[in-house]
């Protein structure tokens, strides 16, 4: 069941996603052509030390590394490491923090040098769907409305959601219930209740929907090969316009 947070908790929850906001803020500027993926994981490292704060994902179900970093066709849980960063790609920076024993989590995809128009604007419908996905997410609203939003976009604009991947709730865990599908209807799923936070991570495709695992066990890409974008903010439903936690005002 999707939790209602006390004040007390909303509170350590915003620190934790704030602390990671900053982080990926941080590192959208050492994006650039040259730099590998490890370099990236170093400084988001570096980061997390000199804040004090744990990374989410260093150690969840194995993951060695404080950050997901997955560039074109790689759709989330890229695994740092030689790969250097081209003109004309893009990369996906996906950052979770631990504060007090609760967790924050966003991404964002940035591009690298110039990009094609094609690649630019997956990333737009992408973001967008993001923003019109959050809209959705008020206390009374369904939790398909929030899932249609992403979809509506998407097709809007031409491009495929994955449906094998989901957002989800966040606490103190950094998965928790409910899962929120990057497709649905209207006026289904649980009602959205002010108090809970929830992790809303549009994923789009250029071209069709299916994905695959690499065999180095996380590295998920489109099943054709295309270009795929992500973000994530997690967020507080509220009685009206939903608190985004993971951006500061």
């Amino acid at each position: 069941m999707a939790q209602v947070k006390t004040d007390a908790e909303i509170e350590k929850i915003s620190k934790a996603c704030l602390l990671a906001a900053d982080i990926l803020a941080e590192l959208k500027g050492h994006v650039k052509v040259g730099i590998t993926t490890l370099e990236l994981e170093e400084i988001a490292d570096r980061l997390f030390r000199k804040k004090g704060a744990i990374p989410a994902f260093k150690g969840y179900r194995g993951y060695r590394f404080a950050t997901c970093l997955s560039i074109n066709e790689e759709v989330v849980h890229g695994l740092p490491g030689k790969r250097t960063l081209k003109d004309g790609d893009i990369i996906g920076v996906d950052v979770g923090a631990i504060v007090d024993g609760y967790y924050g989590d966003n991404a964002e995809t940035f591009p690298v040098g110039k990009i094609s128009a094609e690649a630019k604007r997956l990333i737009s419908a992408t973001r967008n769907a993001l923003n019109k996905a959050m809209a959705e997410a008020r206390d009374g609203n369904h939790l398909g409305d929030v899932s249609f939003a992403v979809e509506s976009e998407a097709k809007k604009q031409g491009f495929s959601v994955v449906k094998d991947l989901y957002g989800h709730g966040v606490g103190t865990t950094l998965h928790e219930d409910p899962l929120i599908p990057n497709f649905g209807k209207k006026g289904t799923g649980i009602v959205l209740k002010a108090g809970m936070t929830l992790a809303i991570e549009p994923m789009l495709n250029v071209g069709a929907s299916e994905i695959r695992t690499l065999e180095d066990g996380w590295t998920i890409v489109t099943a054709d090969g295309s270009l795929s974008a992500h973000f994530e903010h997690t967020i507080l439903v509220t009685k009206g316009a939903p608190k985004i936690l993971t951006r500061r005002d």
